[in-house]
């Protein structure tokens, strides 16, 4: 079975913060970091080249396929910055509607700018996914 191509890695977060071209990304980037670091109590890793992650869970499929990912985290991507939640955002629609400006994917959030979120509301999300025990130290 292949080796999933997502792994944790030890290349400087700060670096590819740093990396990253356009400001508001950047900005927005750091100010992710520090409130994923607060919530989780874990510190930002490097999974793959381009996710900033904060813990880890292993998971195992019915098909026998199984892997680690990011408990939680984030990814600024051209489009949009990604936020990865494995809450699920069916489980409280009241609280999305609170979130502000925002999509959302099975398992993914996204936004154009952090400003247009509200951020305390996101906390709650991560909060959730963290109380679901879907999350492991790096």
């Amino acid at each position: 079975m292949a080796e999933n191509k997502t792994q944790m890695n030890d290349t400087s977060v700060n670096a590819f913060i740093d990396s990253v071209a356009d400001e508001q990304k950047r900005a927005d980037s750091r100010a992710l970091v520090a409130l994923m670091t607060r919530v989780t109590g874990q510190p930002p890793k490097m999974w793959g080249d381009s996710i900033i992650g904060f813990g880890h869970i292993h998971y195992k499929y019915a098909t026998g396929r199984e892997g680690d990912m990011p408990a939680t985290g984030f990814s600024p991507r051209k489009q949009a910055m990604t936020v990865y939640l494995w809450y699920g955002f069916e489980e409280d629609q009241e609280l999305m509607r609170q979130l502000g400006k925002h999509k959302v994917g099975k398992a993914c959030l996204y936004f154009k700018k952090l400003e247009d979120i509200d951020q305390g509301v996101l906390e709650k999300l991560i909060e959730k996914t963290i109380a679901q025990g879907f999350i492991n130290p790096a």
